[in-house]
């Protein structure tokens, strides 16, 4: 296989892995608004600050999430921008294929 594709299969592999996980897929979307603090997230997203600090530290990995430090506190942003704007981009395709999938998202906690 060519080098190019392992890189690009490798990259979209991390991507997808990142977002297999329902609490790391709602820590993309919360950041896509701005830079939030660990806490704020994981209050708003309903997790320990544990939890959220583990799939914290995967988004890091992944190259999907900076931390930015700000003497005793650590702020998470997106890595890139372009990143917020492709999650907007998968999310107009999956409600484009089929717009039926989120009706119950509040009792299914998806979208």
């Amino acid at each position: 296989m060519e080098t190019v594709l392992v890189t690009q299969r490798d990259a979209l592999t991390r991507f997808g892995y990142a977002l297999s996980d329902s609490t790391r897929t709602q820590v993309l979307l919360c950041l896509r608004t701005g830079a939030a603090y660990p806490s704020d997230l994981a209050d708003t997203i309903g997790v320990s600050r544990q939890t959220l600090s583990n799939h914290l530290a995967c988004l890091r990995g992944c190259g999907l999430v900076s931390a930015i430090a700000e003497g005793r506190r650590t702020r998470y942003e997106l890595a890139d921008p372009t990143i917020g704007t492709v999650l907007d981009d998968m999310l107009g395709l999956v409600l484009a294929i089929d717009p039926a999938c989120c009706a119950d998202s509040d009792d299914r906690g998806c979208c």
